[in-house]
């Protein structure tokens, strides 16, 4: 597999949108075809993801269930301990994921939360898996202190692209969202940067999105693509109709916009994946998807079971990515 992430030229806004506009037939076999250059076509790496600590987010994201400006019946948790990371872990372990990602809803890490943080990567690190967070916004120094305990990846989204970003979040910036990739990228660590589609937006800001993720330099090794989940009683939800849903097929163009752009990196398909049915997620691996989260849920959101993760691969042949000798999807 080819593992040089860095672009070779920098992606203009209307090269991105000449590929979502080829005909279907022709974006489907030109990212097939740079998928097959970079990867096992017929592999999936599973990643499962576990809410650290839930609800009570200072920040105003418009989709988001886990913010205290929004009526979502969510309640305010405390950060999960050690043992019941380490149990979830174990479990995600044996059903054949190889990366276990741990989320807490934050503005951004205290030092004090950051300690504990460690010490669930430490421990986690320790299993075999690989090991990705998500805090939010980090500040200088502490993206240092999660590679030193082991962390292999930092999770920290664009979610859309800059022109649309006020439209969805106006507690931070874009900007903020790059001085902490920055901080990731300066500690070391690899980056798992993607974004949300389905917000109302225009095919131009979807196009705008992964032009952005793809002059991202070097290139995120892990690029999950959200279609968004209205959750009752975010703002996302109130203002946005059945007619603003987005096609299913134009989601499978993402994908493939982004595997085609973004040649080494894993696209990942992330929230809404349920909704998407069977049928559309197959042409999702056919666009050049090859990572889901695995498991039943994601931070508050539903997800197809392991059962019928497994029964899916099985029926598309795929194959869970490095994982031998455990029970695992396709074996």
């Amino acid at each position: 597999m080819n593992d040089l992430t860095q672009p070779a030229v920098a992606w203009s806004l209307a090269q991105v949108e000449a590929l979502f506009a080829l005909p279907f037939n022709d974006l489907m076999f030109q990212a097939q075809t740079v998928h097959r250059r970079n990867f096992d076509a017929n592999a999936v790496q599973l990643s499962t993801l576990l809410s650290i600590k839930t609800g009570g987010c200072s920040e105003d994201c418009g989709y988001c269930s886990q913010s205290a400006r929004h009526d979502t019946g969510l309640e305010r948790e405390k950060l999960l301990d050690v043992t019941q990371v380490l149990e979830a872990a174990k479990a995600a372990k044996d059903a054949g994921a190889t990366r276990f990602c741990m989320g807490a809803a934050w503005r951004g890490p205290k030092d004090k939360d950051l300690g504990a943080v460690t010490e669930m990567v430490r421990e986690v690190k320790a299993l075999g898996l690989e090991t990705c967070v998500t805090l939010g916004m980090l500040k200088p120094g502490q993206a240092e202190e999660l590679k030193a305990a082991g962390l292999d990846y930092y999770n920290h989204n664009l979610d859309t692209a800059s022109e649309f970003y006020g439209q969805v979040i106006t507690t931070h910036t874009h900007d903020d969202r790059l001085n902490t990739l920055s901080h990731v990228r300066n500690a070391g660590i690899h980056v798992c940067c993607g974004g949300i589609v389905g917000l109302g937006e225009s095919r131009r800001v979807r196009a705008g999105l992964i032009m952005e993720l793809a002059n991202l330099n070097p290139q995120p090794e892990s690029v999950p693509i959200n279609m968004l989940v209205k959750v009752s009683g975010t703002p996302m939800a109130a203002q946005l109709g059945a007619e603003d849903d987005l096609d299913p097929l134009e989601f499978v163009r993402t994908i493939a916009v982004a595997r085609i752009t973004m040649p080494a990196s894993h696209v990942r398909l992330s929230a809404g994946r349920r909704e998407l049915g069977e049928a559309v997620q197959a042409l999702c691996f056919l666009a050049g998807a090859n990572s889901v989260f695995y498991g039943d849920r994601l931070l508050t959101t539903g997800n197809p079971d392991v059962d019928a993760d497994e029964a899916l691969f099985a029926k598309l042949g795929l194959k869970g990515e490095g994982v031998q000798g455990r029970r695992c999807a396709g074996h």
